[in-house]
């Protein structure tokens, strides 16, 4: 196995697989920024207070949990 032609081969292939990894990690990369631009600029137009309807709605489901934690541990309410 002292053949250069060998190693030459090897050598070419190994560069050639790591920059399709390369490539494929970097596009990746690229789209996952434009997803959390996107999602950056689509949540700033949507800064709006909850209403009174929602905040009262998710008390009540706070108060429904920890009713729900009460039975599973046992406590009498």
């Amino acid at each position: 196995m002292q053949d250069p032609l060998f190693y030459l081969t090897m050598a070419v292939a190994g560069l050639s697989g790591l920059v399709i990894v390369a490539v494929t990690a970097l596009r990746g990369w690229n789209g996952w920024l434009e997803l959390k631009r996107a999602e950056l600029a689509r949540g700033a137009g949507e800064a709006a207070p909850p209403s009174a309807a929602t905040r009262i709605e998710v008390a009540d489901l706070k108060e429904r949990i920890r009713k729900l934690e009460a039975i599973a541990a046992g406590v009498d309410l």
